[in-house]
């Protein structure tokens, strides 16, 4: 290609139908008279030269939501608006970047570093927004003025099917102002509600609301940087600090964090999210950076910092009520140290692998406990099932219970009595003690736990124990099934 001479366009083009259409094209392209919706044949036959690539619709959104996730750095509330448009509420947000206009400078700035052609505006409503940014020449659109500015516009600025914008213009409507002042119920009645609904959502009328793509955090303490930094040292201590001050605000409304995430925005648009978790509440800066240090050593070679992080978010997730604790007195320190133990274990190899018991509100030993992340809260509901069994005057369970009881053939000396002796996985044990029968019936309201049972504590002539029941009583059936539970020591 000679100096001066324009490069062949370039095109991308999809299946649309039973057709296959041009969904985008380059400046060139453009500059020649193409345009999107034109079918592809019509474009060869127009320009032989043209060079096409295929559309890839999953790479394109796998694209626009990284864009979305470097546009974070500007607002938690971001969204995107398939098939090109990123959405940004920035109610709030602007005077921390000096204003509407240097939020619009960097962000435009930031876009063009990454390589791609843009237009931004920001209005007072969404519809505005997506209007001004694509046929407008006004960036910012003040509150009141959406009238005026949207009114020289096409129809299609208001997000309308283009068969909806083709009878319009067959009737002589061409522009929004030439619809604002109609009557409204012959306009629904001919073209439908679409074309008000997004009229009123583009003047404001209407609240559109917008959906984030992550959700929104509780509490948000953000670090810019002036230089990047890029050591795993340096991220740690800007941890802490951030720390620090999600502290004073949880602090103020009486709670701690239980999970935490630690988002790091890349001088080349990357983003990276660490995400931590709590066995209990938390807002001691030195204990949050210490979850960090483990999360931060899994990820290991992942946790590429390129040419380093020029932002530092630290937000809580989830939080809980944390009331202020008198340390020295209450005893309170080992369980303290616990719950770091876990908080350390369950960063560095998951939190679905470290895990306890929890008790459940059941009767039936196989569904009266179950297995939970440990982090997921404090073993609460063991003191009222042990308070419970002392109030009854029931015997305590022995250690190791079965997680599905094992039949066995029992031989009793009275029907409802203890068993004399039972085979269990071929052998034989011969009954020399024997305590109970602790009686557990079935919950009547559903089918959880079968017939009632009665469990023996027994031991035989070698001194080991057993936990054994009978599945049933003889008033309701003629044989009784008997099932081994557990083992003592």
């Amino acid at each position: 290609m000679g100096r001066g001479e324009e490069k062949n366009p370039l095109v991308v083009s999809g299946p649309r139908g039973n057709a296959e259409v041009l969904v985008a094209v380059d400046a060139a392209a453009e500059r020649r008279g193409l345009r999107p919706g034109l079918a592809l044949a019509e474009a060869r036959a127009m320009y032989p030269d043209l060079a096409v690539m295929p559309e890839d619709a999953a790479a394109d959104a796998r694209l626009l939501d990284a864009l979305a996730d470097a546009c974070l750095r500007y607002t938690p509330l971001t969204a995107v608006d398939p098939p090109d448009g990123i959405l940004l509420d920035i109610g709030g947000c602007a005077h921390l970047f000096g204003g509407e206009a240097a939020l619009i400078t960097d962000l435009s700035a930031r876009v063009t570093t990454f390589g791609f052609a843009h237009r931004l505006a920001v209005a007072g409503s969404i519809g505005a927004a997506w209007a001004a940014a694509r046929f407008a020449q006004e960036s910012i659109v003040a509150n009141g003025a959406q009238s005026d500015v949207l009114a020289p516009l096409p129809l299609a600025a208001l997000r309308l099917p283009a068969e909806t914008v083709a009878a319009l213009a067959r009737v002589g409507l061409k522009r929004i102002g030439d619809i604002v002042d109609l009557p409204r119920a012959p306009l629904a009645a001919r073209f439908g509600n679409l074309l008000l609904r997004n009229l009123d959502r583009a003047l404001g009328r209407e609240q559109e609301p917008l959906t984030p793509r992550l959700p929104v955090e509780l509490y948000v303490a953000d670090q810019p940087f002036p230089e990047p930094i890029a050591r795993e040292e340096d991220v740690l201590a800007v941890v802490e600090r951030l720390a620090k001050r999600l502290k004073l605000a949880l602090e103020r409304q009486g709670e701690g964090a239980r999970a935490l995430t630690l988002t790091l925005f890349r001088t080349d648009g990357a983003m990276r999210r660490v995400a931590a978790g709590t066995s209990r509440p938390l807002r001691d800066p030195e204990a949050i950076r210490a979850l960090f240090v483990e999360r931060l050593a899994v990820h290991g070679d992942e946790f590429d910092p390129g040419f380093g992080f020029d932002l530092a978010r630290l937000a809580v997730a989830k939080a809980e009520p944390l009331l202020p604790e008198q340390i020295g007195l209450g005893g309170n320190e080992d369980a303290a140290e616990l719950d770091r133990l876990v908080d350390r274990l369950s960063a560095r190899l998951g939190a679905r692998r470290v895990t306890r018991l929890a008790a459940y509100d059941s009767h039936i030993p196989e569904l009266a406990a179950g297995i939970v992340p440990a982090q997921s809260g404090r073993a609460e509901g063991w003191e009222t099932f042990r308070s419970f069994r002392a109030a009854a005057d029931l015997p305590a369970r022995l250690l190791r219970l079965f997680a599905k009881p094992e039949p066995i053939e029992a031989v009793a000396e009275v029907p409802d009595g203890p068993p004399l002796r039972f085979r269990w996985r071929r052998a034989l044990h011969e009954v020399v003690a024997a305590e109970g029968p602790e009686r557990i019936e079935g919950a009547w309201w559903s089918e959880e736990g079968g017939p009632a049972r009665d469990y023996f504590r027994v031991e035989d002539r070698a001194g080991l124990r057993f936990w054994v029941f009978r599945a049933g009583l003889y008033r309701d059936t003629a044989q009784p099934r008997w099932f081994m539970h557990g083992v003592g020591a």
